[in-house]
């Protein structure tokens, strides 16, 4: 099957718990239609660079997925009906990156990431 990562930002009035709540909302979604969630992450409450719908922040939350093409469509467009969630993001990667996410390293480890490369 396909691998995707979805970023998906959702209303700053959210407590912490209803925007985890949405990401194991979407994992149900995902399995119900056939696909499996390989890793999630909750990125926290992030300053966004311009308003989306009169918000400056939002709940930020990462899915690393391995779902048919039909499973992610349905999850996209049941997130875009959501009312909680302002903007998605979907990506098809060819294999997914071992470890956390850059937004969850600290600032050391990828300084050291790119000393690496070069």
């Amino acid at each position: 099957m396909p691998l995707y990562e979805h970023v998906f930002i959702a209303r700053q009035d959210l407590s912490t718990a209803q925007a985890e709540g949405l990401v194991e909302h979407f994992t149900t979604v995902l399995a119900d239609n056939g696909g499996k969630t390989v890793d999630s992450e909750y990125w926290g409450v992030k300053t966004m660079a311009y308003k989306v719908n009169k918000n400056r922040k939002g709940h930020y939350a990462f899915l690393r997925t391995d779902a048919p093409a039909p499973a992610v469509q349905e999850m996209e467009r049941l997130m875009r009906l959501h009312d909680d969630v302002m903007r998605v993001l979907t990506i098809k990667v060819d294999e997914h990156a071992e470890g956390p996410s850059v937004q969850m390293q600290k600032r050391e480890e990828r300084s050291e990431r790119r000393r690496e490369r070069a």
